[in-house]
């Protein structure tokens, strides 16, 4: 990982913990990276509740001056108007989130958002000034077919192709393979370089060697403690899009202290 990139490690509820759930989760995570004396300057922790929890957990960060950040599951691409059961990205950001995630797997299969309405996301976030945290990854039958890199890539590309290089900047991307998603199965560090490393590759292609140094990668599948090590020394993998494990504030707090350990000894090594 470059060294000018901060790792992020970023929790996805998914519809999981209520409103009380998640701020006794908020505070246990801070307790335990408190009590380890975690540095958030040069590791960043995120966490995306559902919509009916943002608020309780924008009120918990502000009142304690906490240093994680949070962020919202998805976002309408509609500013305001009769659009029953949508959020906006102004209503998002006015809630304090730094980050929405877009085009996750799961929205994709069930709701179903295709590639325009994913740009029009990712363009959303970015007028409301937040980061999108576009998904993208193959499912088992096209890695079975061998054009798994085409296919994450080219799902990359349908969205930055018609940013400019200073919107394309501030995406971060999270490589998930289908296959991996909530089955306990998980990519091999390899293969997540390969796949990071080939999307890397293309924003340099489509824009220049700036942007795509600056764009954090992500890993998110079946991420725990026990392969975060591994999979976080590729250099081209920048933090983790985290499930089940999130859900679980020592595990979420054990794979941070582990990044942030592992990425500041090849640091020390690098210097």
């Amino acid at each position: 990982m470059a060294s000018k990139r901060i790792p992020l490690i970023a929790g996805n509820w998914k519809m999981n913990f209520d409103h009380l759930e998640a701020t006794y989760f908020v505070q246990k995570l801070v307790w335990l990276l408190r009590d380890a004396r975690f540095d958030y300057s040069r590791c960043e922790i995120a966490l995306m509740p559902s919509f009916t929890s943002l608020r309780s957990v924008q009120v918990l960060v502000e009142a304690d001056r906490l240093k994680i950040r949070y962020g919202a599951q998805s976002v309408s691409v509609t500013t305001q108007g009769a659009f029953t059961g949508d959020v906006s990205a102004d209503m998002i950001a006015h809630l304090g989130c730094s980050y929405v995630i877009v085009g996750h797997s799961e929205r994709r299969k069930y709701h179903p958002e295709d590639d325009a309405n994913i740009v029009d996301q990712v363009r959303a976030v970015l007028a409301a000034g937040m980061q999108p945290i576009l998904c993208v990854g193959e499912s088992f039958e096209e890695r079975r077919q061998g054009i798994e890199l085409d296919f994450a890539v080219g799902q990359v590309h349908d969205v930055t192709r018609d940013l400019s290089d200073e919107e394309a900047a501030r995406l971060i991307i999270a490589y998930e393979p289908v296959w991996a998603i909530g089955t306990g199965m998980v990519a091999t560090p390899d293969t997540a370089q390969e796949a990071a490393q080939a999307i890397r590759d293309d924003l340099r292609e489509t824009f220049d060697a700036q942007v795509a140094d600056t764009v954090r990668i992500l890993y998110g599948g079946s991420v725990t403690s026990r392969n975060a090590v591994q999979l976080i020394e590729e250099p081209d993998v920048d933090g983790f899009l985290i499930g089940g494990a999130s859900l679980d504030a020592d595990e979420m707090a054990k794979i941070a202290r582990l990044t942030l350990k592992a990425t500041s000894t090849r640091a020390i090594r690098r210097s």
